[in-house]
């Protein structure tokens, strides 16, 4: 039987951010970077590799460690982890992943004979002298590499960081290479020797005062399809928190501005800004794929007030007649492809929007200590399994927001929700922030998980549900029930 699909798509222990979505035969593949709960910083674990049947997008298959840092000759002390990683298939049939050790300038290369890997140590991106690719004065330094094999068979390879000026841009600046924006090289059929010379794609937000880019200028994370003949780079642009995407006719371009595809925040979406930005921003990354003829975007969100823990997301996004990609909201049930159904039990970790009375704010430090805020987190330390994810911290205002569920298809006449704390008060609950509430559920005191619950009038249409607490201290939510 299919099961639904929900945001964060992979389970709830899991912290695989950055993700690049491939179909490779009958299954969706996604590789990305690998976080730890808890950890003091970001991809602290070797890469590992999920799938699922391409007709049956939320039944996720864990293959396993494909990659471990310490297979790199440049990491012989072991000390060093690896970025956002890419992967693509080269001409001779096998699966070239690619990524950069965070303390180095260059690309590094490992081969599988199938997706899934295991994947061996290949060897690193080079000038035809044999000097590493990022290595030499006026190189880019390779961060987030992207690949991707043209249908003509030639090969590129897309990287660039470029931070604003400022510390970070200093002291990234001493490793080596420049960080103008994003760039790229065509690499030789050995998927490893550059062709020809660098070329630059978008620019860096120094570089784009006056362009089209302006505001949105080249930060990280580039990301490369080929879709009805057009090239789109998908990109984080300087806020971070955004991906955005450029178009050409040339796989080394000019680029055209297009525009956001998805923030993390909704910023950008009608009538919402930073000032209420519907969930906590933080730095994002992700690519695009088609499934069964629907093209989704691909991005990641942070938990457990840190910035390095963070969890993969992805929603439906439409290419217009014109090439071009309307900015789309962040949901509940992206890879769902339509609302969930409006009855069972659901998880409180897949709220797509999550604020406090004071509204947001920025993940930019490890550990963020703001009392006053709800979060998702978990108990226990970092593991790979038995995962109780929930909502910590709801305090008087908290709101979390889950999009969306198909009212027509059922007519649940109950509502209850599992939660534990000092709470007192009330959960009121809305399909609409400015509308009257379809519910309220009283709350106690509780110091293990207890359920509340309250009838439900009949609701009609496709909406979303709003829970917001109002009362004195706090609760935790884990859970809540339609039937």
């Amino acid at each position: 039987m299919k099961k639904q699909a929900f945001n964060p798509y992979l389970p709830s222990y899991e912290y695989v951010p950055d993700g690049e979505p491939y179909v490779f035969g009958d299954r969706l593949y996604v590789f990305g970077s690998h976080d730890a709960f808890g950890a003091e910083g970001f991809c602290v674990n070797d890469y590992v590799c999920y799938s699922a049947p391409v007709d049956d997008l939320g039944d996720w298959k864990f293959h396993g460690y494909i990659y471990r840092a310490a297979q790199d000759p440049l990491n012989a002390k072991g000390n060093e982890v690896m970025n956002a990683p890419d992967v693509e298939q080269g001409p001779d049939g096998r699966y070239y992943l690619y990524y950069q050790l965070h303390m180095e300038t260059v690309t590094s290369v490992a081969v599988a004979d199938q997706p899934e890997g295991p994947y061996e140590f290949y060897g690193h991106v080079k000038h035809a002298d044999g000097t590493l690719y990022g290595k030499k004065k006026k190189d880019a330094y390779n961060f987030d590499p992207s690949v991707m094999v043209d249908d003509d068979g030639r090969i590129y390879m897309y990287t660039g960081f470029s931070p604003e000026r400022g510390l970070m841009r200093f002291a990234m600046s001493l490793r080596g290479g420049t960080f103008e924006g994003g760039s790229v090289v065509e690499l030789d059929k050995d998927m490893l020797t550059l062709v020809g010379e660098q070329i630059p794609t978008i620019p860096g937000e120094i570089n784009a005062k006056g362009t089209e880019y302006e505001g949105h200028g080249f930060f990280e994370a580039s990301s490369i399809r080929k879709i009805n003949g057009v090239y789109y780079l998908v990109y984080s642009s300087i806020l971070s928190h955004e991906l955005c995407y450029a178009t050409s006719g040339s796989p080394v371009g000019p680029w055209k501005y297009g525009g956001t595809i998805v923030s993390i925040g909704d910023i950008g979406l009608p009538g919402v800004t930073e000032k209420n930005a519907r969930n906590y921003t933080g730095n994002t990354h992700g690519g695009m794929v088609c499934v069964n003829g629907q093209w989704y975007i691909f991005y990641h969100r942070q938990t457990n007030q840190q910035k390095c823990a963070r969890q993969g997301c992805a929603e439906p996004i439409t290419i217009l007649e014109d090439g071009s990609i309307p900015q789309v909201e962040v949901t509940s049930c992206g890879l769902n492809n339509g609302p969930l159904k409006a009855k069972g039990s659901y998880e409180a970790r897949i709220a797509c929007n999550l604020w406090g009375q004071k509204g947001t704010f920025a993940y930019v430090k490890n550990h963020h200590k703001e009392t006053e805020y709800p979060y998702f987190t978990q108990t226990g330390s970092d593991r790979e399994d038995q995962g109780d994810q929930y909502i910590a911290n709801m305090m008087q205002g908290a709101t979390a927001g889950f999009k969306y569920f198909d009212f027509d298809q059922d007519q649940p006449a109950r509502i209850a929700v599992k939660v534990k704390g000092n709470g007192s008060g009330k959960l009121v609950v809305k399909t609409d922030l400015s509308a009257a509430p379809v519910a309220e559920i009283a709350v106690e005191p509780s110091e293990d998980w207890k359920e509340f619950e309250t009838a439900l009038p009949k609701i009609s249409g496709t909406q979303a549900l709003y829970f917001t607490y109002t009362g004195s201290g706090s609760m935790d939510f884990t859970e809540f029930t339609l039937d």
